[in-house]
């Protein structure tokens, strides 16, 4: 399914990247949650192709996707 992220954890401590990078998922998402956009991540990065970037935004997506968040209240 997601065959360009590997997450190994000899490289950025298991951290999900693109493959034969040190660029992580969440590095891409930072760039992109800056006004970056993919021609511009590529550019920047000219070892990333836009199906690099493409799949680690939908491996962050399909991350998130079920994810379930639980709030609790501390009484003191």
């Amino acid at each position: 399914m997601f065959t360009r992220i590997v997450a190994n954890s000899a490289i950025l401590g298991g951290k999900p990247c693109i493959k034969g990078t040190r660029i992580s998922v969440e590095f891409l998402l930072e760039l992109v949650a800056s006004g970056a956009s993919r021609d511009d991540i590529v550019k920047a990065y000219p070892h990333l192709t836009p199906e690099d970037v493409e799949e680690a935004l939908r491996y962050a997506a399909r991350s998130l996707k079920n994810e379930v968040v639980l709030s609790a209240e501390v009484l003191s």
